[in-house]
């Protein structure tokens, strides 16, 4: 009986041996597939990928007298002022912008550039255009960042340094055969010259004055926006089947008016809604027309309640709108989620965007990337359906967004875009709830017996909610 058992030990430590030699054969020679899709391996999607924030270094005035005093006293050393050679001098008026030393303390220091060197503090700087505040340092091998680039919205920053840890693990990934000038391989930093969290985004257009029935009543406003947005008919087919099933002669130009207008009102109510979003969230971007160019439309939605907190019109795909849109859906949230869960595509807008509030607002969330349309790696896989959701919205859409043949001006686009927004929240029924009501129960909408009449007390919420911010205001 010893030897059967000491025989089946021996067998069982055998068979350990060769499946960790397998394993150890797989992991060399034959990749995972999530390892192989994973551009955290690939220096080809590093271009793709936002890096993390740098090390801000704030510019702090001081005092030249203090600085000279802790120095004798700290380290035994007297910062005295400087020799000059004959025929080298500096205007008297010339300070240290950081520490206010005079002049007998200031080098020049490259001959006649107009740059100075402090030698209290080592500030380097000129008179004429010293305009620094603070400075920004590489947060792998703490070398100054370069400024390379001025973009519409933003300057880049690049670490030049060819010794950087973050430049030579990357530079490792690259055969010998590679170009190295095609990846990305240093870090960059962007730093942005708007400020997207200074723009209000409630404000009323300019135009806006309110509602003057002269010949027409709010019923048939009312009915106007019931074909032209829960039908989904354009401007001429509304005018056309008012004047067919209901005997009113009304102007595409009148109904163009009324939805414009009504949308302006109906859009306090819905942005200011208490949605109570959940801690899961999807995004997107899809594109429009505007007078023959193309834009883009950023939705934002709740993944559980699947109703759009956040939607921005812009004339770019640049990370500006995506900000906007986002800081539309979080102010939704009265406490802001610890483990917020956001889905989006593998767009670089939205990383950038999320350590813009990192740094404006101390926003802590990561950006799950659905990439591509097949699923290559585990993330995609398990994800896909979250962003399907979102992807679903955008055909729901454009569905009755071809109708309108494009837009006339982007305020057209935004005022169209949060009209139907409003109604795919508040009025249209949902597949969710299996056709029978729509995704936000408001109790005076449910009182209504039909839509015209459910379209006029929206119009009075968001009057309501406009004559509450007016006093909130004042």
């Amino acid at each position: 009986m010893n030897y059967i058992i000491r025989f089946l030990l021996l067998y069982i430590q055998y068979l350990h041996k060769q499946i960790n030699e397998l394993l150890f054969f797989i992991a060399k020679f034959i990749p995972i597939k999530q390892w192989m899709f994973d551009d955290a391996h690939s220096p080809k999607y590093q271009k793709f990928k936002t890096d993390i924030l740098p090390t801000i270094i704030k510019f702090h005035k001081q005092d030249y007298r203090f600085l000279i005093e802790y120095y004798r006293y700290k380290y035994h050393y007297t910062v005295k002022p400087i020799k000059r050679h004959k025929g080298s001098t500096i205007d008297g008026k010339v300070k240290c912008p950081r520490c206010n030393a005079p002049h007998q303390y200031l080098y020049n220091n490259n001959g006649k550039g107009g740059q100075y060197l402090c030698k209290v503090c080592n500030e380097r700087f000129n008179i004429n255009n010293h305009v620094q505040k603070l400075s920004l340092k590489c947060p792998h091998c703490a070398h100054h960042l370069e400024h390379k680039k001025d973009r519409k919205h933003f300057k880049i920053h690049k670490c030049t340094n060819e010794k950087c840890p973050y430049y030579l693990n990357r530079l490792k990934k690259l055969s010998p055969e590679d170009d190295k000038t095609k990846y990305k391989l240093h870090y960059i930093y962007r730093e942005f010259t708007v400020d997207f969290f200074d723009v209000d985004l409630r404000q009323l257009p300019s135009w806006f004055t309110g509602f003057k029935y002269k010949r027409k009543s709010a019923y048939i406003m009312s009915l106007c926006l019931t074909y032209h947005v829960n039908l989904g008919l354009s401007l001429r087919k509304t005018a056309h089947a008012l004047k067919e099933i209901h005997e009113v002669d009304i102007s595409h130009t009148m109904v163009a008016n009324y939805a414009r207008t009504a949308a302006v009102v109906i859009k306090p109510f819905v942005d200011n809604y208490d949605y109570k979003p959940s801690g899961q969230l999807t995004a997107d971007e899809t594109y429009i027309k505007v007078k023959g160019v193309k834009h883009y439309v950023w939705f934002i939605m709740d993944k559980i309640s699947r109703s759009i907190i956040g939607y921005q019109v812009s004339d770019n795909r640049g990370v500006g709108p995506c900000i906007l849109a986002m800081r539309m859906a979080f102010d939704k949230y009265k406490d802001f989620p610890e483990k917020l869960k956001f889905i989006a595509d593998g767009y670089t807008a939205y990383p950038l965007a999320a350590q813009q509030f990192q740094l404006k607002e101390g926003k802590l969330f990561n950006i799950t990337q659905v990439i591509g349309l097949s699923n290559d790696d585990e993330v995609s896989t398990k994800h896909r359906a979250d962003k399907q959701i979102i992807e679903r919205l955008n055909r729901t859409f454009k569905a009755s967004y071809r109708v309108t043949c494009g837009y006339e001006n982007i305020n057209g686009a935004d005022l169209g875009v949060a009209l139907w927004t409003a109604y795919y929240n508040f009025l249209r029924p949902h597949r969710l709830y299996y056709w029978k009501r729509p995704l936000n129960l408001v109790e005076d909408l449910s009182n209504a017996s039909n839509m015209p009449a459910k379209w006029q007390l929206l119009i009075l919420l968001g009057q309501q909610e406009l004559l509450k911010s007016q006093e909130n205001t004042s």
